[in-house]
């Protein structure tokens, strides 16, 4: 007996009786069928049950069914099968250049009577790239507007300190300590003959601090004055 039915099925059948899963062959979604009693496994079943309480003849009964019930197995097996099949036939469709059966609600475009994965929805494929393509717009625009901003400006590469800037020493007197005149841009008062009073250096060259009083400089050895 041939039968046809989707590639992707489950056979829940038992001594019990007969049931079936099938699944699209794309998506995955599917139905169970309905449960069909194995008359041969419930009479099996109650032999079975007198033999364990009676012992003898009812034993050997059920014995007897259920090698009855291998040798026609195969049949009832098919009959059921085929009974499932046609009870979820009008489930999924079947296409035509693929041979592939798929459900109706997911993976059929009726348009073109032929499965989407041979003949795609287009608005369902136009929309889908259109969310792609914003989104790769959107990761382009962040990674352009991040390679703008200088992350690493205060970085230090060379692995030393950077040395602070050199502190601006103290302005120049603008008046005469003698007198009081105000000074020009010579050494001495043109008013009293006062010398200038220099300011001490409070940094060095090589941008050290200078203490009061300091002669030479710690850091690189420059005489200070």
């Amino acid at each position: 007996m041939a039968i046809a039915f989707v590639q992707n099925h489950q056979d829940l059948s038992t001594d019990r009786g007969y049931q079936f899963k099938f699944l699209c062959d794309h998506c995955g979604n599917g139905y169970m069928t309905s449960f069909q009693t194995s008359t041969l496994g419930a009479a099996e079943s109650v032999l079975r049950a007198a033999g364990d309480f009676f012992g003898g003849a009812f034993a050997r009964a059920g014995q007897s069914a259920y090698e009855v019930q291998r040798m026609v197995g195969g049949t009832a097996h098919d009959h059921a099968l085929e009974a499932a099949v046609n009870e979820c036939k009008e489930h999924f469709h079947q296409c035509t250049r693929c041979g592939k059966w798929v459900c109706p609600e997911v993976c059929w475009n009726a348009a073109a009577n032929l499965c989407k994965g041979c003949a795609p929805r287009f608005e369902e494929e136009f929309a889908a790239a259109h969310a792609g393509a914003k989104v790769q717009a959107a990761r382009s625009q962040l990674q352009d507007r991040a390679a703008a901003v200088d992350y690493v400006a205060n970085v230090d590469m060379h692995g030393v300190a950077v040395a602070a800037p050199a502190a601006q020493a103290t302005a120049p007197a603008t008046h005469c300590t003698g007198c009081g005149a105000l000074l020009g841009t010579g050494k001495f008062c043109a008013q009293c003959g006062t010398p200038r009073p220099v300011a001490a250096p409070t940094a060095c060259k090589c941008g050290a601090a200078i203490a009061p009083g300091t002669k030479f400089c710690a850091e690189c050895g420059l005489r200070i004055g």
